[in-house]
């Protein structure tokens, strides 16, 4: 198993080759150095893709609600109105940036900023693939949720430091909010945990298979009712309706968010719309399989042995293959929560507290508690393989 994109190229002949040269050029191991080179340019790539996706959420939002309500939806800039994202980013870098009088300057500047490194700090651990992730870490799924935490901490920090009464709500409710949905969110990652024995994004995904029967939403009833409360959860966690209270424009303006221009909102919004990119990631790598591919055609062993092709060529198709089945996951879940947001009215702030404290939560807590008894009962065994068991077992008396 590659712990990272680097130890899969590390596989390949050329690299190694080009390690040696480099090495007996400078004089010194430059393994250390290539590393950081591929760990920067795949880095860079990842940024580049997520800020495309993040932009393109914006499009996706317009497009099919547009669908939802039987309208066109933008179709004026570039073909389909698909360049309509990024007139909207040089309209944001253009504006002008303004600061609230006696607002908190270093703080207001700083809000954003938190939310971004936040977002993309997350994206490290995030299993696009077997061999295309930064950083296998062995507390990888804990890693994840201590970044995504600094999202809540931008959110109060922008409300609080803008001098604004509806700022300050804003921000109040995001911060309440957030903090309370980390709760049976990360109760119900805990019990995905127990069924895959370990912290580590790869090791979740390796415990999964590539047919739908093989992963963790089919594994138990608790696993399927815990997916659905970490679904909403992380709706409520990346403040998408109907859990968008911290940005209520009928009631706040436009929330912790409401006295920032230009880049600054730009910065918040792009946040949020990769935030839902990387909860729906995390709900694929937990529940759905993951980057996993049906017939193991991710591994190339199919490919090696069917039809006898080269082993780093088999691979490499089998790393698209994976590529394709994450994203395609991701994005259909995407789907869902823009779906959703044009779908469901808005919660009140009583009503939003009562679904977290009073029903995800003791949920959680109870598929939490059945996962373990699943797992000392049945050895850890899915529904799926008990019942293939039974009727193997009877078929053979």
């Amino acid at each position: 198993m590659n712990s990272s994109v680097f130890s899969y190229f590390q596989q390949s002949n050329e690299l190694n080759h080009l390690i040696a040269s480099s090495s007996k050029l400078l004089g010194f191991d430059t393994t250390s150095l290539l590393a950081f080179v591929i760990f920067a340019i795949f880095a860079g790539i990842i940024v580049g893709v997520m800020a495309t996706i993040g932009g393109l959420g914006t499009y996706a939002e317009r497009k099919i609600s547009a669908d939802l309500q039987m309208r066109m939806g933008p179709n004026r800039v570039g073909p389909f109105g698909l360049l309509q994202f990024l007139a909207d980013g040089v309209k944001m870098i253009l504006k002008e940036d303004i600061v609230t009088t006696n607002a908190d300057r270093f703080v207001f500047n700083l809000a954003p900023v938190l939310c971004m490194v936040g977002v993309f700090a997350t994206l490290a651990v995030i299993p696009f693939s077997s061999g295309f992730m930064l950083a296998d870490l062995n507390v990888g799924i804990f890693y994840l949720v201590g970044m995504a935490s600094l999202v809540g901490v931008g959110v109060f920090l922008g409300g609080y430091a803008s001098n604004s009464k509806w700022s300050m709500l804003g921000g109040m409710r995001g911060a309440s909010q957030i903090i309370s949905y980390e709760i049976p969110a990360t109760i119900t990652i805990i019990s995905i945990v127990l069924l895959a024995g370990g912290l580590s994004m790869k090791t979740l995904i390796g415990a999964q298979g590539g047919a739908p029967h093989e992963w963790f939403i089919l594994h138990n009833p608790f696993a399927f009712i815990g997916f659905f409360v970490f679904f909403i959860s992380a709706l409520a966690e990346t403040n998408r309706a109907p859990f968008d209270l911290p940005e209520a424009e009928s009631e706040l303006v436009s929330g912790y968010h409401t006295e920032y221009t230009g880049m600054k909102f730009g910065l918040f919004a792009l946040a949020e719309y990769i935030e839902v990119f990387v909860v729906c990631g995390v709900a694929v790598a937990l529940f759905l399989g993951g980057y996993k591919v049906p017939f193991d055609l991710g591994t190339g062993q199919v490919l090696v042995e069917k039809l006898g092709m080269d082993g780093m060529i088999a691979q490499n198709i089998g790393q698209f293959l994976e590529l394709g089945a994450f994203f395609t996951k991701t994005l259909a879940l995407y789907y869902v929560v823009i779906w959703i947001r044009w779908t469901l009215p808005r919660l009140r702030v009583d009503q939003l507290m009562t679904l977290c404290w009073k029903y995800l939560t003791p949920i959680a807590i109870f598929n939490l508690l059945g996962c373990a008894v699943w797992m000392y009962a049945f050895n850890g065994k899915s529904i799926f393989t008990l019942i293939f068991s039974a009727a193997a077992s009877h078929g053979g008396h």
